[in-house]
C-alpha cells in the first residue's frame, strides 16, 4: 500500500446521437474491467447529467498516480482509446484531484 493520496479522475465527453449508444457501451466495459482487474483501481462510474443527453462524465478514483498510470497501459483502456477514436467522441474536460488529507 502506498501513503499518496488518492487520485479522482473526472472527464466529461461529447456524444452524438449516432455514438452515445456504442460509447456507452465501452465505458462500461472499461468501467467493469477497471474495477476488476486493476487492484489500484477503487471506483469508476459513468454518469450521465439529467437534460445533457450529448454528454457522458467518467467518475475514477485509484489508490495513487501510479495506478492511473497503470489503467492507462491495460488493453481495456486501449478498446476505450480506440473507440473514442473511431466514434469521434469529444473530451471536453479532465480534471486530477488529489483528495486532502487532514
Amino acid at each position: 500500500m502506498t501513503n499518496a493520496a488518492p487520485l479522482t479522475i473526472i472527464a466529461e465527453f461529447a456524444t452524438t446521437p449516432e455514438n452515445r449508444r456504442k460509447f456507452l457501451e465501452i465505458c462500461a466495459y472499461d468501467s467493469a474491467r477497471s474495477v476488476a482487474d486493476e487492484p489500484g483501481c477503487r471506483a469508476f462510474d459513468v454518469l450521465l447529467p439529467e437534460n445533457e443527453p450529448d454528454r457522458v462524465i467518467l467518475h475514477e478514483i485509484y489508490v495513487d498516480q501510479a495506478a492511473f498510470d497503470s489503467h492507462l497501459t491495460t488493453p481495456h483502456y486501449q478498446v476505450f482509446a480506440d473507440g473514442m477514436a473511431t466514434l469521434g467522441v469529444e473530451l471536453l474536460s479532465l480534471r486530477r484531484l488529489a483528495t486532502h488529507r487532514a
